[in-house]
């Protein structure tokens, strides 16, 4: 009996704690219930995550069901918490399954294996110039029924100019299927292409030959693709060099001419944003449109008392933008871009606030609706990071304070609290930016909010209006006096921003975020931004764990391509060796960037190594061990007994060949046939533990279609482990 009563004066105490848990949150979200809406897109974001993050079917089923199991208790419960558990696992049910109708609907053919020197007769669907790279690229729908209907080949030098959307070509051709990600937890390009209806990548071996030009254009789409390539084309001309890459870029989002060494310099800076179409470029065009044609309109007395002129304004500019949005080639920023100012002007039209919290939350619920897969960009995740960061500042109590115009201030009182609220503009805003780059990209300028201080007037003041005075006098023929102005005004943004990106300690790079973390600043971020009261604060506790998280991540001892061909490994000075010594610029930067580092040397040049021209042996000591990897790095065959004695010699084998069974390792293998089902992989010795790119890919309709198998690892006494047993085969 005793017992029985303490039992139940604990039920009696866990169910006061909850239902005075619940008192409270009824209380909170009763105190906060005009900011409920702002997480709607939140709720359908989470429903689409669930989809891009669990691998198989039964599991986006279970998630489903478990949130329309939380709607269903939502409808049994009173008040604000009710209503919140009810739309909010609706909403998220309705993520889950756009996204998973998104990717289901634009299912395309896609090829199954890699296909060398085939020729193929194709339509340009589409040509793709990035000159500042040195690269080119064709997008192809080919007249073969055996291959996807629309594939991406790269070319080594520029194309015939005929050879231009619509026109014919035949071309000896490598394809492949597209590619996955290039280390774990990287960009996945798959997924990317599948999206995009890419059914395969490669390149041409030789020239393409033009069989029928382009026919002149016939529809809207050609009509503006004509205009498109025409304005790239002239200011590219008219400017010339960089200038005119930049000029183009502005104008019609073509970033292909702007040198590599610009875009790192503006990336570096902090000023990547300005060069793409987004919300920058055509809030500018929106702006001074409004203003020249109210101001025109204002001059006209009969006008000006009869007819709505704010209205008409507003028309015009809404026009402006979704025409500029489709010069610009209707990419998926420039579309969010105009998106959002379209509901900023419906706004300002019905006298609303021009911008605001629930302007941006509509904004981002449409783009979810329509393209969930934007979720995962980091363009996305940036554009409205900084948007609704910079509004929730503002909107806060110190924003408002200092926003708002005291009588009796005087000038310098004035122009002081601009510049304060210009430069906390610029740790706001860098402050919700420099996770989102950190993850995605590994690198985050540190000055951007200085360089932005001046870059973002000048372009707004000085570069656009000249941009938009150059393509008008190009209409009557006089376009060469604003365009050396023009000239100009881009060469003072190109030596800032060099300038910029060199001052010590420009530049902060990390190595790949962990997921957690990345998760916990997301976490914190929102909650910090999208609450209004002081509860809002509870958003640093997120932040701070996944600090903890990010300074505690270490980056991988060993990282193996998909393929076997190549091997990073991570000194304890900070550099990469490679196994061979001729890895591509992609494979270096890509990896440099996973684990945080700019400086590669070969294998052949570590002390630790040592290598001969068909393998390597290497010898790490990790975790309070010595580790003995061999890897291959040519096809050449070795004789078995020697292959042999360094496979039982070795903790790690690495290879691009199929490897015979008699080749075991005392932990781990990684040949053809084992990356083929993992993909790349990332090895951190010390604690023994692998991670696979493909590990996420599960049965999403982009992911290799080949059954997966577990790949086991055994472990291996310390002194084995310990010994060598010569140089490597030769």
């Amino acid at each position: 009996m005793a017992a029985i009563r303490r039992a139940a004066a604990v039920w009696l105490r866990i169910r006061a704690l909850m239902q005075r848990a619940a008192t409270g949150l009824e209380a909170f979200l009763e105190s906060e219930r005009r900011q409920l809406p702002l997480w709607m897109p939140v709720a359908l974001g989470i429903g689409i995550v669930g989809y891009f993050m669990l691998p198989a079917p039964a599991q986006w089923l279970g998630f489903g069901a478990g949130a329309l199991a939380v709607a269903l208790l939502g409808a049994m419960m009173p008040g604000w918490t009710g209503r919140a558990a009810l739309v909010g696992g609706l909403l998220a049910v309705l993520g889950m399954g756009v996204a998973w109708v998104r990717a289901e609907s634009v299912a395309a053919p896609r090829l199954a294996r890699e296909i060398h020197a085939v020729w193929i007769d194709a339509t340009v669907i589409e040509r793709e110039d990035r000159a500042g790279r040195g690269q080119w690229r064709l997008y192809l729908d080919p007249h073969n029924p055996a291959l996807p209907p629309l594939i991406r080949i790269s070319l080594r030098k520029p194309p015939l100019p005929a050879i231009a959307a619509g026109a014919r070509i035949r071309a000896r051709v490598s394809l492949r299927p597209p590619p996955g990600p290039s280390v774990p937890g990287g960009y996945d390009f798959a997924r990317r292409l599948w999206f995009e209806g890419v059914g395969a990548t490669g390149f041409t071996l030789g020239d393409p030959v033009l069989i029928a030009p382009a026919p002149p254009p016939s529809g809207p789409q050609e009509w503006l693709e004509k205009i498109r390539v025409h304005l790239t084309r002239m200011l590219q001309t008219q400017m010339g060099g960089a200038e005119g890459g930049l000029s183009a870029a502005f104008v019609t989002g073509d970033v292909g001419a702007v040198p590599e060494q610009v875009r790192q310099d503006m990336t570096d800076a902090g000023l990547a944003h300005i060069i793409a179409i987004s919300g920058l470029n055509i809030s500018i065009v929106v702006i001074i449109t409004m203003f020249l044609v109210r101001r025109s309109l204002a001059l006209i007395p009969w006008i000006a008392l009869r007819w709505p002129i704010k209205l008409i304004a507003a028309g015009t500019a809404a026009l402006m933008a979704i025409a500029y949005t489709l010069v610009a080639g209707a990419q998926v920023p420039a579309v969010r871009a105009a998106a959002a100012a379209l509901i900023v002007l419906i706004g300002l039209s019905a006298g609303r606030a021009a911008i605001s919290l629930r302007a941006i939350a509509v904004g981002a619920f449409l783009i979810l609706l329509l393209r969930p897969e934007a979720l995962l960009g980091p363009s996305f995740q940036l554009t409205f990071a900084a948007v609704t960061s910079l509004v929730a500042a503002f909107q806060s109590q110190p924003g408002k304070w200092l926003t708002r115009e005291h009588d009796g201030d005087l000038w310098i009182t004035r122009t002081a609290r601009h510049a304060v609220v210009l430069v906390a503009s610029g740790c706001v805003a860098e402050a919700a930016l420099a996770p989102i780059a950190l993850y995605h990209f590994n690198r985050e300028g540190l000055y951007g909010m200085i360089a932005n201080l001046l870059a973002i007037p000048w372009s707004d003041l000085v570069i656009m209006p000249l941009l938009m005075l150059t393509l008008a006098m190009d209409a009557v023929g006089w376009a060469v006096p604003a365009a050396w102005l023009l000239r100009q005004s881009m060469s003072a943004l190109i030596w800032f921003s060099h300038f910029v990106a060199h001052w010590p300690g420009a530049v902060m790079r990390m190595s790949m975020m962990p997921f957690a973390a990345y998760a916990g600043f997301v976490i914190g971020g929102l909650w910090l931004c999208l609450w209004a009261g002081r509860a809002r604060l509870l958003g640093l506790g997120p932040i701070v764990v996944a600090v903890v998280i990010s300074a505690a991540a270490r980056p991988p001892d060993l990282i193996v391509s998909g393929d076997g061909r190549h091997m990073g490994v991570l000194r304890a000075d900070g550099a990469m060796a490679m196994l061979r010594p001729h890895a591509g610029d992609f494979i270096r930067g890509m990896w440099g960037d996973f684990v945080g580092t700019e400086q590669t040397l070969p294998l052949d040049e570590v002390g630790e190594a040592n290598c001969g021209p068909d393998a390597c042996v290497l010898l790490l000591t990790r975790g309070g061990r010595v580790w003995r990897v061999f890897a291959t790095r040519s096809k050449r065959i070795i004789a078995r007994p020697d292959m042999e004695a360094q496979c039982r010699a070795a903790d790690v084998v690495v290879s691009e060949r199929r490897l015979p069974p008699w080749c075991a390792p005392a932990w781990a293998r990684f040949d053809a046939r084992a990356l083929e089902r993992t993909g790349a992989v990332a090895v951190w010795l010390g604690d023994a533990r692998v991670a696979a790119a493909r590990t996420g890919e599960g049965a999403h309709p982009w992911a290799t279609q080949i059954a997966p198998r577990r790949v086991h690892y055994r472990s291996r006494g310390t002194k084995a482990a310990a010994r060598y047993a010569g140089p490597p085969v030769r």
